[in-house]
């Protein structure tokens, strides 16, 4: 049986990369390639722009976190140059752990409070709303029982309530569009809320199909002069196809007119801006900017990496929008700012290693030049994912240092590290000790008064095992200046995580089985204990005199726990002599570790397969993240098959030669989970012939591969 899981997320090409471990020193960068800045620094989706007062908010789906389950968060900023980071405190749901924060939006209520609206589906496809005195909480639900503000199954059965949209009209009715997958679902959904106790939803309608051409979800809806235009998202949002569209009518429940110009906004010529949609709109002084996200780059496979991006939005008339050219445009570039110069902009770096990504099409390193290019599409990353990692930045000269802000990879979660400065580059001294660090957020802000030419970052670790020491940017300032709002985020009670013993885990040969037993067998790696025999599993000969495992319908499963260093994002190796008799499409799991019924998101979950389907390599239980084989292994054939992660990339060598591979962030749930070889947690057995396996808690490169190729032959096959 396949379990799939529906996503709202990018079907992505996979890449190639390759790990080095050494000093690297700043090279030419080239910006060409990452396409206009995002205007955050981390992976966030379906954003909200609003100004309250004068502080302007996004609200955003974190992103890039178990299928975009990260935490609720914020971006506040007064200069919409400089952002801050807050993760918002929203109470959970009675009847489930909360963690899906979808499409948020927010309205500011006649009676000065402001309420929020996140989409959930973890107990049904469903809008709930929460109630605060400040734009950022803390948050109050609207409904302690737990009702939703918009249903599962409204205004129509089977139709899921999701990224609503809320809009209010100039006789102070606010009305909401919701709805995704419209496009088999019927068409987007409008209704009009409550406003006494802004809780609940009336008068609800579908707006029929063929008033939003080619649809698929992210309702948004404005006014310009008389006219409503209703804006959504199209095309598919796993590829390049996803983009802005827009209708018009005179009246908020329509009819809508399909307007001039679709897409107003798409995938630009040169893929800079790959895949944009699901956006808001602000307003200001007469100017209209669309606030959207688009895949990152290099792309994420399941495009987990969404960052967000604004442009202006220009009207040719109150109902006939222009095209939008992304990054033609400085957005709100008078504002005046009171943040100084930073001073490490454009300075020289030098870090203890960095991440290689080449393949055919590309070649691309995360470079320690991007720490200080103040670019937000541009990352340094580690070269592997082991602790300590530094990265220093020459300032030039000896100055003034009084402030330090670091932009870490995700917001999230926190980073601990700690902060030294040098006039020489010789002579180190303390500036900021975070070894201890358990508190998250963008930038972490860091103040001292000290003289240095250079300042060296050293990351010791982070919150996720497997993630890397990586940085969007740092900044360095030679005075301080106020923030516009005073907020901390509350400390983490997890991790930190755990490190790669860099070991050899697992180890099971049939030709080292002298026993007439199958019943339990010696586990020959570090993990120890004894794989038990469930179902059908013999040990045989088979036609070529190879001894192996024949397995049909049973599986061994280790009577150890999975290692907590395989958990969320750690890296492994997977080796295996298999020769499958018949390949089918589907089932066919080799070895499996993760439990997927704990949270049931794609990326929770990781097998190695041998079929011919979308996950004959690698299943992650959804066609937008599983890897299949680029050329199928002949059936009937022993190969030696090896699926490896390192972190950032999962690759699938057949016989020694690379064969597919995909960028990837996973989020592995091992708790309660079993390795299990021959078949997973709901069967999927393996049909076929399997000599040995190995697993190891790190990723094997080429060489290690072809070298254990050789010694792990079965004798038979060594022979001819």
């Amino acid at each position: 049986m396949r379990i799939r899981v529906v996503t709202k997320l990018f079907c992505l090409f996979g890449l190639l990369v390759l790990g080095c471990q050494r000093k690297v020193e700043q090279s030419e960068v080239s910006q060409s390639s990452h396409g206009p800045n995002p205007i955050l620094p981390g992976y966030f989706a379906d954003p909200t722009i609003k100004k309250f007062g004068d502080i302007y908010y996004i609200y955003a789906t974190t992103d890039n976190e178990m299928l975009a389950s990260g935490v609720p968060t914020v971006w506040y900023s007064k200069d919409f140059k400089n952002w801050y980071n807050y993760t918002m405190e929203v109470p959970s749901l009675e009847s489930v752990n909360l963690r899906n924060f979808w499409a948020p939006d927010i309205i500011e209520g006649a009676d000065g409070k402001y309420y929020l609206y996140f989409g959930n589906c973890q107990a049904g496809c469903k809008i709930y709303g929460y109630v605060s005195d400040t734009p950022i909480g803390p948050w109050k639900k609207l409904n302690e029982d737990d009702t939703p503000v918009i249903a599962h199954h409204y205004p129509r059965e089977g139709f899921p309530s999701l990224d609503a949209q809320f809009f209010q009209d100039d006789d102070g009715k606010i009305y909401s569009y919701w709805g995704t997958w419209v496009h088999y679902n019927g068409g987007y959904a409008v209704g009009e809320l409550d406003t006494l106790s802004m809780a609940k939803m009336f008068n609800a309608k579908n707006i029929p199909l063929e008033e939003t051409p080619e649809p698929f979800e992210a309702a948004y809806m404005m006014k310009k002069g008389d006219k409503y235009i209703f804006m959504y998202s199209g095309g598919s949002c796993h590829d390049e196809t996803y983009n802005v569209r827009y209708a018009y009518s005179d009246s908020p429940y329509g009819p809508f007119v399909p307007g001039e110009n679709n897409p107003i906004l798409e995938t630009n010529a040169d893929g800079t801006v790959h895949g944009p949609g699901h956006h808001s709109v602000l307003e200001e002084d007469g100017h209209y900017y669309i606030v959207y996200h688009k895949h990152d780059y290099p792309m994420t496979r399941g495009g987990l990496s969404r960052q967000v991006s604004a442009d202006e939005l220009i009207f040719e008339n109150d109902s006939t929008l222009k095209k939008v050219e992304p990054g033609t445009s400085t957005i709100l570039a008078d504002i005046s700012s009171d943040v100084p110069k930073n001073i490490a902009l454009g300075a020289k770096t030098l870090a203890s290693s960095s991440y290689q990504v080449q393949t055919k099409q590309l070649d691309y390193e995360y470079s320690p030049a991007h720490a200080t290019d103040d670019h937000n599409a541009t990352l340094w990353k580690a070269g592997n994912n082991s602790f300590p990692q530094d990265l220093t930045v020459d300032l030039g000269q000896v100055t003034n240092i009084k402030r330090v802000m670091t932009q870490f990879e995700f917001a999230g979660y926190y980073y601990q590290y700690k902060l030294e400065y040098s006039k020489d580059g010789k002579s180190w001294q303390l500036f900021a000790d975070r070894s201890q660090n358990r508190t998250p957020g963008s930038p972490m802000i860091d103040d001292g008064d000290v003289n240095g030419r250079y300042v060296k970052l050293t990351i010791l670790g982070t919150e996720k095992t497997g993630l890397f020491a990586s940085v969007w940017n740092i900044k360095v300032y030679d005075s301080l200046f106020e923030i516009p709002l005073k907020t901390e985020s509350n400390p983490s009670n997890e991790g930190p995580g755990i490190a790669s013993q860099h070991k050899q885990i697992v180890g099971i040969d049939a030709k080292e089985i002298n026993q007439s037993s199958l019943d339990s067998i010696a586990n020959q790696g570090s993990l120890g204990g004894s794989f038990v025999k469930n179902g059908k599993v013999e040990l045989t000969v088979d036609d070529e005199g190879v001894k192996a495992f024949k397995f049909s319908e049973g599986a061994l499963e280790l009577d150890q726990p999975v290692p907590k260093r395989l958990e969320w994002n750690g890296a492994f190796t997977v080796a295996t002599w298999v020769k499958n008799p018949e390949i089918g499409k589907e089932g066919e799991c080799l070895v499996a570790w993760c439990d997927r019924f704990r949270y049931g998101l794609a990326n929770s979950y990781n097998a190695m397969h041998f079929n011919s389907g979308n996950y004959g390599a690698a299943a992650h239980l959804d066609g937008h993240f599983d890897m299949a084989f680029d050329q199928l292994p002949s059936a009937d054939t022993w190969h030696h098959l090896v699926l490896t992660f390192d972190g950032v990339v999962e690759k699938m060598y057949v016989d020694g030669k690379l064969d597919n591979s995909q960028i990837m962030v996973l989020a592995s749930q091992v708790e309660n989970a079993k390795i299990r070889i021959g078949a997973s947690d709901v069967g999927e057995h393996f049909s076929g012939y399997l000599a040995s396996l190995k697993m190891y808690d790190y990723a094997l490169d080429l060489n290690e591969i072809t070298d254990l190729m050789k010694t792990s032959a079965p004798n038979s096959l060594m022979e001819k």
